[in-house]
Formats: C-alpha cells, structure tokens, sequence
C-alpha cells in the first residue's frame, strides 16, 4: 500500500458522503467533495509517477474510483432531478459498454493495453463539469447550463461509439 493507493481508496471512501450530502440537499458541501475527490484523483496520479509508485491495483482502483463517482453523482443529482434522466442514460450506459468490451475482450484471451483516447479525456472533463456546474448552479436559472449538457452527451455518445469500434477491431484481430 502506497500514497497513491491510500488517495484512491479515499476517494471511493468520499462517494457515500457525496451521495448522502445531495440527498440531504447540502449541495455546497457534495460540492466541497466532489470537488476534493477530484484533487485526490489528480494528486494520486501525479504521486504514482512522481515517486515511481505506479502498481496493478492502483491501475485498477483508479479508474474503478473514478467511475463510482461519476455514475453515484450522475444518478443521484438525476434522482434529485437537477439533472435530465435522460444523461444519466447515457453516461452511465457508456461505462456499462466499455466494461462489457473489457470482459469480453478478456473472455476472449485478448489483453490490449487500456488507456483513454484523447476524445474520452474530453468527455471526463465535460462529465465532472456537468456535475460541479449543476451543483454549483444548483436552483438558478442559467441559461448555459443546457449547452453543457448536450455537449457532455455528445461527447459521451462519440467517445463510446469510438470504443465500440476499437474494441470491435481488436475481437477481430487475429481471426
């Protein structure tokens, strides 16, 4: 167990009391968390390299962290209806792709070297400032806020098809 790890394992340990503080509707302080999980997603990253403390589980946790937080904050600012029903399908519908891609990739004996493409770091930045800007915003009447959200399901929606087709070519590779 390194920093790195101990980051990431905080951060899961932050997505129960994100959730309960926009379920009790505190939005600044799910905000304050959401905004702090996210400093422990940059710092745990920037430590592993750093300090050359990159290991398996921490590959695996982070973007395991990542994703916990994101699907928790998309559902339960959907279930709060601050956020369209409709978005939360479509994030949460991606992730629920890529990681069947990854299984079945897996299942198929096929090992290819998982990192995001530029267009998924994209859509993880429009992702968390959908949320923090909802949050934020909470109760206001802005006006900018329903771009961002259509841009955030673009982007989402193209950064899924852009992983169905990887995956699609590597099922096909050496058949």
């Amino acid at each position: 167990m390194n920093i790195p790890n101990i980051l990431t394992i905080f951060r899961i340990l932050l997505v129960p009391v994100f959730v309960i503080f926009v379920i009790q509707n505190n939005l600044f302080m799910a905000l304050v968390i959401f905004i702090l999980a996210g400093i422990t997603d940059g710092l745990d990253g920037f430590l592993a390299r750093v300090l050359d403390q990159r290991t398996v589980i921490g590959a695996y946790l982070d973007p395991i962290a990542d994703k916990f937080l994101l699907i928790s904050a998309y559902l339960s600012l959907t279930i709060k209806d601050m956020l369209p029903g409709w978005l939360s399908v479509v994030v949460v519908s991606r992730d629920i792709i890529i990681l069947s891609g990854v299984v079945i990739l897996h299942v198929m004996d096929k090992r290819p070297a998982i990192r995001p493409s530029i267009l998924s770091k994209i859509t993880t930045v429009f992702q968390i400032a959908t949320i923090i800007l909802m949050l934020f915003y909470a109760g206001s009447q802005t006006v900018f806020l329903s771009p961002i959200i259509a841009i955030t399901a673009a982007f989402t929606i193209l950064s899924g098809l852009a992983y169905i087709y990887s995956g699609i070519k590597i099922m096909g590779e050496g058949n």
